[in-house]
């Protein structure tokens, strides 16, 4: 019967297989991500057109918003904050990351799965939760003031996330702290990954802890150094809770103000909600740009190194 019934089947295709069926599969998820992704996109994108308070009728005005985004001092500058936050998103973290893959991987340590949970810990945390604790460990009369105070260091107690100067780099080093255990976890299942034998032939030749390092696990980690990269560099540009609970709201002053809680400002405090959807896609378009050439160069790079 079923070799009667193949009879009729097209030829390549095999019997009861439908060539829709795989999409069938894919639809509801795929719907979900149209309805709560990319339909919002698609209006973010078609009100950044408007004049829209958020509850009025959208009046079209072209490309307005993006003109007046041009001379817009506050974007800019809260654009800037974004970048200055990813030396503690992206670089220390990465460099904090390698620095355990190091110790973690090439040498034989009790509990070691417990280090790695711990160290990994603050990535999973809320960043309310996160950022009311530190909030509290940088108050002026909080632990890390306290400290100072006992081991003599009274002239560098102050409220740290009041201070013009101080508060940025604050802000900052919370941010490498959630973000180092992601990029550790990454570098640590990339190591394991790495041929032993290539360990084994640096020792015959010679080579010591660091050059072993350098030469056989940071090459072998090119790739999930690509992808800490990218993902803590989003973050950077995307971070928005951590910031609003410990300076509510970018401040003392606008120093630690990031594009996000502009957006959140001119939105929903401002209602000039068609303003705020073109720093959206400003924001987007930067992301997906810097993403894309990222891979790009790794792509040919990787191609170059084939030929």
């Amino acid at each position: 019967m079923l070799t009667l019934l193949s009879r009729f089947q097209p030829a390549g295709r095999k019997p009861y297989v439908r060539p829709y069926q795989p999409y069938l599969f894919v639809l509801p998820g795929f719907l979900i991500y149209l309805l709560f992704v990319l339909a919002p996109i698609a209006n973010t994108v078609r009100y950044s057109f408007h004049d829209w308070t958020g509850f009025s009728e959208p009046v079209y005005i072209g490309a307005q918003n993006y003109l007046d985004l041009l001379n817009d001092e506050d974007f800019w500058a809260a654009l800037g904050h974004n970048f200055f936050f990813t030396a503690f998103y992206t670089i220390l973290p990465i460099l904090l990351g390698l620095f355990l893959t190091s110790l973690l991987t090439r040498s034989k340590i009790r509990g070691l799965t417990l280090f790695r949970a711990g160290l990994f810990l603050p990535q999973v945390l809320s960043p309310v939760v996160v950022g009311i604790i530190w909030r509290w460990l940088f108050e002026l009369n909080g632990p890390i003031n306290q400290f100072l105070n006992t081991v003599g260091l009274d002239e560098w107690a102050r409220p740290w996330l009041g201070d013009f100067f101080w508060a940025p780099y604050a802000v900052g080093i919370v941010g490498t702290w959630i973000e180092y255990g992601l990029a550790m976890v990454l570098f640590i299942a990339g190591a394991q990954a790495i041929d032993d034998d290539l360990y084994d032939a640096a020792v015959v030749f010679g080579a010591n802890a660091w050059q072993q390092f350098r030469y056989v696990t940071f090459p072998g980690l090119r790739q999930q150094i690509l992808v800490a990269f990218v993902v803590t560099f989003i973050a950077a540009l995307r971070i928005f809770d951590l910031v609003f609970v410990l300076t509510r709201q970018g401040g003392p002053g606008k120093v630690t103000t990031v594009a996000s809680i502009l957006i959140y400002q001119e939105g929903f405090q401002k209602n000039r909600a068609g303003y705020a959807s073109a720093m959206a896609v400003v924001m987007t378009l930067i992301i997906v740009t810097v993403s894309a050439v990222v891979f790009y160069l790794q792509s040919r790079q990787d191609r170059e190194e084939s030929l």
